[in-house]
């Protein structure tokens, strides 16, 4: 990742805009942010409302009565901004908040997080920051692999197991860069009649669709430049898609069953074919 940054800085030495001016750069990920410097810790929120009004957290019993809240930011140099323009000032009270960058330890369980962002998140950072027509995504391949009758634990019955993968390409057009993302789903229920069974596919391959789009996202760096424009980067990992890849035949030989279901054992060294039609 250093070394993939490095290189992003160096195409940036070559913007002519950066030639004239130092310029403030900031590097967004679609991934969850867990940084202290993308967190404000905001306290003193007067006992004025009601939970169900503003989502935030009571006073420790020992402190005054009212509220405190974090509020989580995608870009550190935004949350420095809004932490500078907010502390000490009224908003939405009588009394000034106060409002700091958060310094609460992350647990360990997060500090070497890459979380990705739900769908929706996804969704949403992309629109804010590159437009609805900044980017596009497109359905290579979305394929049934499994659909298939199984006894029941105890001879309770039959049930039905679904299993459905998705290629998709994520594009980037006012910036000429395209990535790939792929992701397979299952699930296995009791089939009670035809809906059900439509119902449960319509399902599956919504599900696989949005988590082929999340998988892309991951590789995707959104770089924010001081003067308002933004660049979009992308990833070059180890198991990046090229474009001769998807023609004929792309095999998927290894899949983490824990992104959907991490008790699921059966089938973990099954391959899927992909065929490109």
């Amino acid at each position: 990742m250093r070394s993939f940054l490095s290189a992003v800085w160096f195409r940036l030495s070559l913007v002519p805009c950066v030639l004239s001016a130092v310029m403030e750069v900031d590097v967004l990920e679609f991934l969850v942010p867990v940084e202290n410097n993308k967190t404000l810790f905001v306290w003193d929120i007067q006992p004025v409302h009601t939970e169900a009004e503003i989502y935030v957290s009571s006073n420790a019993p020992l402190h005054p009565p009212g509220f405190s809240a974090l509020v989580k930011f995608y870009s550190a140099a935004q949350a420095s901004e809004a932490q500078r323009r907010t502390d000490g000032c009224l908003l939405f009270q009588t009394s000034p908040l106060k409002v700091r960058l958060s310094s609460k330890q992350t647990p360990h369980f997060l500090s070497d997080s890459s979380r990705p962002l739900s769908h929706a998140r996804c969704l949403e950072l992309a629109n804010h920051c590159l437009g609805f027509n900044g980017w596009t995504s497109d359905i290579i391949t979305l394929k049934e692999l499994t659909n298939k009758e199984e006894e029941e634990e105890g001879g309770g019955g039959r049930r039905r197991r679904l299993r459905f993968g998705c290629l998709l390409q994520l594009s980037f057009p006012p910036h000429r860069q395209t990535t790939r993302g792929a992701a397979v789903v299952e699930d296995s229920f009791t089939c009670t009649g035809p809906d059900v069974l439509l119902q449960k596919r319509c399902k599956l391959q919504k599900q696989v669709r949005e988590k082929a789009l999340v998988q892309a996202f991951t590789t995707v760096l959104l770089i924010l430049l001081g003067n308002g424009k933004v660049m979009v980067e992308v990833k070059q990992t180890s198991d990046q898609f090229l474009p001769e890849q998807i023609e004929g035949v792309l095999q998927v030989n290894e899949f983490s069953w824990s992104e959907f279901d991490p008790d699921e054992e059966d089938g973990g060294d099954e391959e899927w074919d992909l065929t490109v039609s």
